[in-house]
């Protein structure tokens, strides 16, 4: 096949007419298509289908790409997530271990001492239904009753804490004054510093501490659990944290999500089975005049 030379001021002039030629071709076909517009749409739409498999091939060559970028991306945080896991592992093993120490030392000295372990509280498992009637504004009713084994002064609690009480029993219900209530009064003790202090519900998602030492004032985070000095709580129940909501006015965060409850658990821990001995020398009170019981009856709803 023979090449014809062309001369470089040729090729120059044809360069230069590139341009122009290709702007008198979009503007014929831009005056052809509003002459015949079918034409123009027949044209189009086979220009199109021409070129669809090389779009085609563009987009999935672009996809793949964005695919291998998003991969070396993830590979990059999957190595750092990597690292932080290892060294996370590493610390819990260590922790690990301090814990089963511990538990070892713990059981030796309970063991030497001759510890007489409490008894495990009995519970039963129910279904949370809301509450339309009744005295309290924060309370919930409890789908088991007397014939599950509730009681009166059961403790009710959440996936993560303390929720509330057992006030009232029926055969098959149970109403549970909740810790949020106006008409809740717990003992509570500061778990950092171990002062005691009382939680007082306002019908508000947090409560608020009063009566607290002035010398150990509740700080920020410290973790609230419940106190025995009532004799109604055993000591230790997980209830919430200490949060500010504005100077010097102390509440209590839940770990508990009093308004999304489903299921509670109902403890009886037998507070009222732990009886003292008599002590010596001891009178017992006489019993109290009939007349003068007979008031105090009737503020109970007692007959």
């Amino acid at each position: 096949m023979r090449v014809i030379p062309v001369s470089i001021q040729l090729r120059q002039a044809l360069g230069k007419l590139v341009l122009p030629l290709l702007v008198l071709l979009s503007l014929a076909i831009l005056i052809a298509g509003q002459a015949n517009r079918k034409l123009a749409d027949r044209a189009r739409m086979y220009t199109t289908d021409i070129l669809s498999p090389f779009w085609s091939l563009v987009s999935i060559g672009q996809e793949r790409a964005v695919a291998i970028t998003h991969n070396l991306q993830e590979a990059g945080q999957l190595a750092q997530e990597n690292a932080r896991l290892k060294a996370e592992n590493e610390n819990l093993r260590r922790w690990y271990d301090v814990a089963v120490s511990l538990t070892r030392e713990n059981d030796s000295l309970k063991t030497a001492l001759h510890w007489i372990p409490e008894p495990a509280p009995a519970f039963v498992t129910g279904r949370v239904v809301a509450d339309s009637g009744g005295i309290y504004t924060r309370a919930v009713l409890l789908v088991a009753g007397t014939d599950s084994g509730v009681q009166v002064g059961n403790i009710a609690l959440a996936a993560n804490g303390l929720a509330g009480r057992v006030t009232e029993t029926g055969t098959h219900s149970a109403r549970i004054l909740l810790i949020t209530d106006i008409a809740s009064r717990l003992p509570v003790m500061l778990e950092a510093s171990q002062a005691p202090a009382i939680m007082v519900g306002d019908n508000s998602p947090m409560p608020r501490l009063m009566y607290y030492a002035q010398d150990t004032r509740p700080v920020e985070g410290e973790r609230v659990v419940t106190s025995d000095q009532a004799g109604a709580f055993p000591a230790g129940l997980p209830i919430g944290t200490v949060h500010y909501v504005a100077e010097g006015r102390p509440v209590v965060a839940p770990f508990a999500q009093l308004d999304h409850l489903s299921l509670l658990r109902v403890f009886n821990f037998g507070r009222s089975q732990v009886e003292p001995p008599d002590a010596p020398g001891h009178v017992p009170l006489a019993p109290p005049h009939k007349s003068l019981d007979l008031p105090f009856k009737n503020l109970l709803g007692q007959e």
